[in-house]
């Protein structure tokens, strides 16, 4: 008995991945600044050559950055970024299109209800549910700080 046991032991370290901590952090940062860097290139283009004020380009970039993470993750490009960047690729609004993506294609052959409908937001789902209450909850706050006094 205990012979197999140390037998396993062996077996778990030769097959656990071994990760550096500084190398994660580093492709993590490089992936996002690479994300932030797209980001602000399309901004500058919008606001330069095509000549729209600053919010409706950061909207525009918003929603390219979107739609080029959906295409992404629809050529099996995009999960293979975040194998790489880690939270680098999952953080920004990338990751969350990502989030949204993913398991629309994994369950689509489920069909469009019971497939794509059920499974579209198991990993964005909370994200989404938790940051309504959080905002609903500090939007009452500060409803009743005004009324208070304590905000102006």
């Amino acid at each position: 008995m205990e012979i197999d046991k140390k037998q396993y032991e062996k077996y778990v370290k030769e097959v656990t991945p071994v990760h550096s901590l500084g190398a994660s952090m580093a492709r993590a940062f490089f992936v996002g600044g690479l994300i932030c860097l797209l980001g602000q290139l399309m901004t500058e283009w919008m606001l330069g050559p095509l000549k729209m004020d600053k919010e409706t380009a950061s909207a525009w970039t918003s929603v390219g950055l979107v739609l080029l993470s959906a295409i992404l993750t629809g050529c099996n490009i995009y999960p293979r970024l975040v194998k790489f960047g880690g939270a680098g690729a999952l953080v920004p609004i990338t990751g969350f299109a990502n989030s949204v993506a993913a398991p629309a294609i994994e369950y689509q052959a489920e069909g469009d209800v019971f497939g794509v409908g059920c499974k579209i937001f198991t990993i964005a789902g909370p994200v989404i549910l938790y940051g309504v209450f959080a905002s609903w909850v500090l939007g009452i706050l500060y409803w009743g700080g005004r009324l208070a006094g304590v905000f102006y």
